[in-house]
């Protein structure tokens, strides 16, 4: 549909905005509209079918500095004809297969990741609520799938990207409002990364009486195009707590979380949708012993599995289809309470290292994707509200 709608939008547009119209003109835009709403329907109907939570798994690369060293020989295995497999060879032989959504050879590029979420995103455009994390343990390459570098950027800049150019699309039938905020989990407690001076935040209930979540004092931030949130990346960046550990010398300390808002109107219908896209870096996962974390380290060990375990209890309770999920557990659920739940979508990106030294770190971390594959979070709901009222459209 995209090359049809590309057409014949620009005869479209002088007519969109007069205040008379002929019934040529008017049946020409009707049936654009339907070619719009049509779009958007076969888009979801293409989501739902790989399911409304995806997970993808990583392999990182052995990189040059790796191989002079014990114990660095390759142990993950991925399987050239399916790409939902890979392998992990334990010792004496043994090895232990695992099937999850899709998995990503060690020579995947930053765009083969990022098409297998690019449908997500335009999911949040249309009025959904989406979270795309990335997981792993510390070294194994999370910060890159996730921001990667100026020459090679990551989903979150890519994501980003996307949604300017899908807004920009749109623009003769939708107008819309985008507003971002950044803030970093460490040792459970806050911070707002577009802060000056990083200011610890509280969640709180709103009281306006819809009973949905909100953090005083977080700054958002209304963009208006690509580079500006580029330089709000930059600076959230610059602010992200990093320390060294055995594992990892720039290891990233805290879970960062990038929260995006976007409110669309309908032009024709006055229809009010609200979207939200959260990209997530997770902190490291780590066996204590092994990062050589002490003091205040090991205190910021503990705190990041902690949480890490109680993003599992969420998921496992989400699995189960329990009456009470435990978002309140720990910082980072509760936050992402009203995008994680039933009627969202998610996507993990789960990274691994293929080095034998690893070889425990990755079989946890890849028990932790068979546990959230099995998830199912329902059909999606679209957050739409029509004339005064607000609904959720599955």
């Amino acid at each position: 549909y995209q090359q049809p709608m590309s057409e014949i939008s620009p005869e479209i547009s002088p007519f969109i905005s007069g205040l008379s119209m002929s019934e040529a003109n008017k049946d020409l835009l009707e049936k654009y509209r339907k070619e719009v709403a049509l779009r958007r329907k076969y888009h979801e109907q293409l989501v739902e079918l790989k399911g409304n939570i995806r997970v993808l798994c990583r392999v990182k690369p052995v990189l040059k500095e790796d191989q002079h060293e014990e114990g660095q020989s390759v142990v993950v295995t991925t399987d050239p004809n399916n790409e939902s497999a890979l392998s992990v060879l334990k010792g004496q032989g043994r090895s232990h297969n695992f099937e999850l959504d899709r998995v990503f050879h060690p020579q995947a590029t930053q765009e083969e990741v990022f098409q297998e979420i690019e449908p997500l995103v335009t999911s949040c455009i249309d009025g959904y609520h989406v979270c795309i994390f990335a997981y792993g343990q510390t070294g194994s390459g999370k910060t890159h799938t996730m921001e990667g570098s100026t020459e090679n950027p990551g989903i979150n800049q890519r994501a980003l990207k996307h949604l300017f150019s899908e807004i920009e699309d749109r623009k003769d039938m939708w107008t819309y409002t985008v507003t971002v905020s950044s803030v970093e989990i460490y040792n459970e407690v806050l911070r707002d990364l577009l802060s000056k001076d990083g200011e610890k935040l509280d969640i709180k209930i709103n009281p306006d009486g819809t009973g949905q979540l909100h953090v005083p004092g977080l700054r958002l931030i209304e963009v208006k195009s690509f580079q500006h949130i580029k330089k709000l990346l930059a600076q959230a960046r610059r602010n992200r707590i990093t320390f060294g550990t055995q594992m990892n010398q720039h290891s990233s300390r805290s879970h960062a979380l990038l929260m995006i808002t976007v409110l669309g109107t309908d032009l024709a219908s006055g229809a009010k949708t609200t979207g939200k896209l959260n990209l997530v870096d997770l902190a490291g996962s780590e066996r204590v012993w092994k990062s050589g974390a002490e003091g205040e380290r090991l205190k910021e060990a503990q705190n990041i599995n902690r949480s890490l375990l109680a993003l599992g209890d969420v998921i496992q309770a989400l699995r189960g289809k329990e009456k009470h999920i435990p978002f309140r557990n720990s910082r980072l659920t509760y936050l992402l309470q009203d995008s994680l739940g039933k009627g969202n979508k998610t996507a993990m990106v789960v990274q691994v290292s293929a080095l034998e030294s690893n070889v425990g770190e990755t079989m946890c971390s890849l028990k932790f994707a068979e546990r959230v594959c099995k998830v199912e979070l329902g059909p999606a709901a679209r957050k739409i509200q029509r004339g005064g009222g607000s609904h959720q459209c599955d």
